[in-house]
């Protein structure tokens, strides 16, 4: 009898092509009438640090900035918006919700998975692929406009509440 395939060998199956993420912004941008997109440089590249445990001993947290907020919560209003929410990391996707200014969301709103990864990451924590999918999954709205509002108010933050929840490695999904 054939095995049912793991969620992580089903990913590594999927063929599929990259996205160019300039030009679909580039694109988007001039199909809105907005001036071009003026992408952040940063001059020097991010610290490493390399895991000191292997990965399926880790404790993996999501943050996503997709708009994703809980029924119940209050939604993402504009552009801008610095604020995050909690959100745990077992909420079913009936109960999650979308908004916002920058990207179609028609296919993230009938699945939430693909902006959300929460279902995906709890997988790989019950085959063992990772040691703990973290409680709390932290999601707030990309296009924010001011790169210093981000590195000096919502980045700091998000990273002094993975570090209070004890997380090993974070998953960044951007949109």
């Amino acid at each position: 009898m054939p095995t049912r395939p793991t969620y992580l060998n089903v990913l590594n199956m999927q063929k599929t092509k990259p996205i160019d993420y300039i030009e679909r912004t580039r694109a988007q941008y001039a199909a809105l009438n907005y001036p071009a997109y003026r992408w952040v440089e940063n001059l020097s590249a991010p610290p490493w640090t390399p895991l000191k445990k292997p990965l399926n001993q880790c404790k993996v947290a999501l943050i996503c900035s997709g708009g994703i907020y809980k029924k119940g919560q209050i939604a993402f209003h504009y552009e801008d918006d610095t604020s995050f929410r909690i959100i745990r990391s077992d909420t079913p996707k009936s109960d999650l919700r979308i908004t916002h200014f920058a990207y179609d969301m028609t296919a993230a709103r009938k699945d939430p998975n693909v902006v959300f990864p929460n279902e995906g990451l709890q997988a790989l924590a019950d085959e063992g692929a990772i040691g703990e999918f973290a409680q709390n999954a932290y999601t707030f709205m990309g296009g924010i406009y001011s790169s210093r509002k981000v590195s000096s108010q919502l980045a700091p933050e998000l990273a002094n509440r993975v570090i209070k929840d004890e997380v090993d490695v974070v998953v960044l999904v951007p949109v």
